[in-house]
């Protein structure tokens, strides 16, 4: 008796050893990583702050560092995310909505989730390549406005589809069958009871993929976006420029202060970024109180 219990506790200090190791690697891996990034941060916070100015908003680009500015970058990924937003949401809900509750569990259904689920890692790039076959050359919209939100929507899509899925699912089907046993119709039962339940974690879903879309630059590069522009979309045929790729224009240039001009650029794309993961937060508390 008394050798099996020197045994499990030699067994448990062997276990305490190694969880102890373990979450030293990965509080050290943890601290590395965020040690790098406080670095970039702090590195692009100094370079850029110089450029941080009312006039890097209002002004168009220009040649010279001291008088350009990202106003049409902004107002091109502004427009484009209204347009995208509206119809990512739709489509992306419902189709979560039509695979979780109405779509029959088969094996066309399981090659549909699977499919989807692989979309949601391809890189970016394929996106780009598709936008470029279907909206500019099929579809004839060109190297406009609408086609970059429509390329871009279509990458967003499986990450709100997956997204919208898992929250769904979270809903207890306590509540649809409660539903049910009161009257109502499975129609009744998504909208008012399943949908709303599940509202918190689809809008967080949505926002952080709008987050995404507007930091990629690869598909909108593919469709053909500008680099320079000095005049704001005035229709969804029109040419745009967006953030990154204004960025990116900036950081080619062999001047140093126009690497200056793209930290100062970075700085406010973080931004935005920030706000809507700080609105993603938000809505999702402000809904499971309401809930």
């Amino acid at each position: 008796m008394d050798l099996v219990r020197q045994e499990d506790r030699r067994r448990l200090m062997r276990r305490r050893r190694i969880n102890f190791a373990l979450h030293m690697a990965f509080a050290a891996s943890t601290s590395v990583c965020a040690l790098i990034l406080a670095v970039l941060l702090i590195d692009t916070l100094i370079d850029g702050l110089k450029f941080l100015r009312p006039e890097l908003i209002a002004n168009y680009p220009s040649r010279r560092p001291e008088a350009s500015g990202m106003k049409s970058a902004i107002v091109g990924t502004l427009l484009m995310l209204f347009i995208m937003a509206p119809l990512a949401f739709v489509l992306g809900v419902g189709a979560a909505i039509w695979l979780e509750e109405y779509a029959k569990k088969n094996r066309l259904t399981r090659l549909i989730e699977l499919n989807i689920r692989t979309l949601a890692g391809v890189p970016s790039i394929v996106y780009g390549i598709l936008g470029l076959t279907i909206f500019v050359r099929g579809l004839m919209l060109e190297r406009s406005l609408i086609a970059g939100a429509l390329t871009m929507t279509l990458l967003v899509l499986p990450v709100i589809i997956v997204s919208s899925r898992e929250a769904l699912k979270a809903v207890p089907r306590s509540r649809r069958e409660a539903s049910y046993a009161l009257g109502a119709d499975r129609w009744q039962t998504v909208s008012r009871v399943v949908l709303p339940s599940a509202l918190p974690g689809i809008l967080t879903g949505v926002i952080l993929a709008m987050s995404r879309a507007i930091g990629e630059t690869a598909p909108l590069v593919m469709i053909g976006a500008l680099t320079y522009i000095a005049f704001l979309p005035d229709s969804l045929m029109s040419s745009f420029t967006v953030i990154p790729i204004q960025i990116f224009n900036w950081v080619s240039r062999p001047q140093v202060s126009f690497h200056e001009l793209a930290a100062a650029g970075i700085i406010v794309l973080l931004a935005m970024l920030l706000l809507m993961n700080f609105s993603a937060i938000l809505l999702r508390n402000n809904y499971q109180k309401m809930i």
